[in-house]
Parts: structure tokens; sequence; C-alpha cells
């Protein structure tokens, strides 16, 4: 039990490292692209969602 915790924070440090990282670098587009950057990202979100959902139902039965 003690090595599925040590390496979910292990990984969680590296994800977090990463992300900075990453941030750190803009993007010049970004600003031009919002509305398409955001239609993907609410898609995304709204089949994530169908998704648990199905899952949840699938466990419960």
């Amino acid at each position: 039990m003690k090595l599925a915790i040590i390496l979910v924070i292990i990984i969680g440090l590296l994800s977090l490292v990463g992300t900075i990282l990453l941030g750190g670098k803009g993007d010049q587009n970004y600003d031009e692209a919002t509305k398409g950057n955001i239609s993907r990202l609410s898609w995304i979100y709204i089949i994530l969602g169908i998704l648990v959902v199905i899952a949840f139902a699938l466990y419960l039965f």
C-alpha cells in the first residue's frame, strides 16, 4: 500500500512539474482561436460526462 501511495505522489509531482514547464510557453495564436478552443474543450467534457455516466451505470448493474 505504501508503494502505491509513493507512486501516486511521484506521478503527481512529475505531472505538476510538466504542467508548469509547458504552461510557461505561450501560444501566440491562442487568443485568435479562443472560440475553437472553448468549443473543443466543451465537447470533450460533454463526451467524458456521458462516458462516466455509462460506466457508472454498467458498474451498478
